[in-house]
């Protein structure tokens, strides 16, 4: 069984952003993450635990300017927390095992998809093409996505 954790090994080899999003609950500005347009088969990973987080089969273009999904890969990798900051009502998503920020979820995603929308920052993330998923230890999550 893989276990996930944070590390300051790898917090330290984070860029700028991937910091400032993950460790100090920043957003990238819309329309600029590396992820938003991926259309490639495959999940995407915290970018400090390495812990699945969504499938490709799961993202939709909600047209918010982040990455979008209606699930996580696995519940139990997502904490869902109560955000109050600017001066808004939101529910942060951080990752389970790297608690690391992720984005935020909102309830106006595809109704046939549970009417979830996870907007997530792309600079939280790292991708694992289908290809790749067997030998970076993500076999068990192949079914999941749809080529």
């Amino acid at each position: 069984m893989t276990t996930y954790h944070k590390s300051a090994a790898v917090i330290s080899t984070l860029n700028q952003e991937q910091y400032r999003v993950t460790q100090e609950n920043g957003t990238e500005r819309p329309g600029s993450g590396e992820h938003l347009n991926n259309t490639l088969p495959g999940i995407y990973v915290d970018i400090v635990s390495g812990e699945p987080l969504f499938a490709s089969s799961d993202k939709f273009d909600s047209g918010c300017g982040w990455p979008s999904f209606s699930k996580p890969i696995e519940s139990k990798n997502v904490h869902e927390i109560k955000d109050n900051t600017h001066g808004m009502i939101r529910t942060e998503v951080r990752s389970g095992h790297g608690d690391s920020h992720l984005g935020h979820v909102f309830d106006d995603g595809p109704t046939n998809e549970g009417g979830l929308r996870y907007c997530i920052n792309s600079a939280s993330l790292r991708f694992i093409p289908i290809d790749e998923m067997v030998t970076n230890g993500y076999g068990d999550f192949v079914a999941q996505v749809e080529i």
